[in-house]
């Protein structure tokens, strides 16, 4: 039995407002339908997908029809696709359908969620065909159990789970990460809280984190595997290796093949401006190191491109504006998309001649509180409103924000 195992897909991820926004839309499917591709060439006996197969719980239906036209080889090929939902697949307004439950109940995806009992305990329902509900498919011989995300105390809930769990020859999907794998997650658990999944389950097909990884018992013997996102999903992740699992299941033994995929070139650089005392100045150093660093370039995509100015200057920060610096990248790497963070500090000078520095972040608190405090309506709330009109500003640039979220932000 051979089978492919992959999570972290985000469809309808992309960059909003931005030059690059359906290209890079169009990077998460095609990056789906590369996988896919391989289970119908392979002729896999079914593909699992451990959760965040979208980027949001409420998504366009143009990403949900794209879904189904990515998807469709698969059901072509008669190629069960068996997921769980993810932390970012989850619709909080529960009295509507999810996209998840429809895309099952259409026969795209078999989505496993167990029922609890009235002790709190779980039970894995066999699939249901006709209501695309279940919580456990058996295919072959093997049996396979779903858990989504169940967040914070994913730990506590092991024993629960392996008591539910009868059968010989089992595997478990279950989107959770590992805090010694995935420090920067939430809804983790400690690596000894999941090694008793070790003596229920022949694999566990683990979701969550974005960057690879195998778990192992104490004595060394691997049970659990996390694919990653195949896909860049955010900044940081340049340097992961991008791909998912390829695994053949010969009589109880699991062999695992790590197979590549071709993300978007990510580039994170940092430019260190220390000691110049001019805007220009610093925009010739930036030129000259920038180039350097995309020297050894060899995908001609489009690159992302994250660019962080570090350093104290003898200049206004704001010198340094964003469209100034967007249109020398472009000059430099035509980047499909770029973020720039700007941690200059300004040197300044006392009277007495001491120098100490002011950093953008000082200096912008300064501005708004000014602003702010202008208005007779906001006199004494100053801090409150700054804090709010800045974490606003970060997540619009970030653009993973609709407007339904900034609206009950600002509510």
């Amino acid at each position: 039995m051979r089978f492919i195992h992959t999570s972290d897909i985000h469809l309808g991820k992309t960059y909003r407002n931005s030059p690059g926004e359906a290209e890079r839309y169009a990077d998460f499917f095609d990056c789906l339908a590369a996988i896919v591709a391989d289970a119908v060439r392979e002729g896999v006996d079914f593909v699992l997908i451990g959760g965040d197969l979208f980027h949001v719980g409420q998504i366009l239906p143009k990403t949900f029809a794209k879904t189904i036209e990515t998807l469709q080889p698969l059901k072509d090929a008669g190629i069960p696709c068996i997921a769980i939902e993810g932390n970012h697949d989850w619709i909080h307004r529960r009295d509507s359908i999810s996209w998840m439950e429809a895309l099952s109940q259409m026969g795209y995806i078999r989505l496993l969620r167990p029922a609890r009992t009235e002790e709190g305990g779980y039970r894995f329902e066999p699939f249901d065909e006709e209501t695309g509900m279940g919580g456990h498919v058996i295919i072959g011989d093997l049996n396979i159990y779903g858990l989504g995300y169940i967040g914070a105390q994913a730990g506590s809930h092991v024993e629960r789970i392996c008591d539910a769990v009868t059968s010989e020859n089992n595997l478990l999907l279950f989107h959770v990460g590992i805090w010694k794998y995935s420090p920067v997650e939430i809804g983790n658990m400690k690596l000894e809280e999941a090694h008793p999944l070790a003596d229920k389950f022949g694999y566990v097909a683990l979701g969550h984190g974005h960057e690879p990884y195998v778990i192992e018992t104490p004595e060394g013997k691997a049970y659990a595997w996390n694919p990653g996102a195949p896909e860049r999903v955010n900044f940081g992740e340049e340097r992961y290796d991008k791909g998912y699992c390829f695994v053949t299941l010969e009589g109880r033994e699991f062999k695992v093949e790590r197979r590549p995929t071709n993300p978007r070139p990510m580039l994170v650089e940092t430019i260190d401006l220390e000691g110049l005392e001019s805007a220009d100045a610093a925009f010739e150093q930036l030129r000259v190191q920038f180039a350097e660093k995309m020297a050894p370039r060899t995908d001609e995509r489009a690159p992302l491109i994250e660019l962080k100015l570090v350093g104290r200057v003898g200049f206004h920060p704001f010198e340094l504006g964003r469209e100034r610096l967007r249109a020398l990248l472009d000059e430099i790497a035509a980047p499909l998309h770029v973020e720039i963070k700007n941690h200059l500090s300004l040197i300044v000078r006392s009277s007495e001649g001491e120098q100490s520095k002011k950093s953008l972040v000082e200096i912008e608190n300064d501005v708004l509180r000014e602003l702010i405090g202008a208005g007779s309506a906001y006199q004494g709330r100053e801090e409150e409103l700054i804090r709010l009109s800045i974490t606003i500003r970060d997540l619009v640039l970030k653009g993973d924000v609709d407007a339904d979220e900034l609206l009950g932000l600002l509510e």
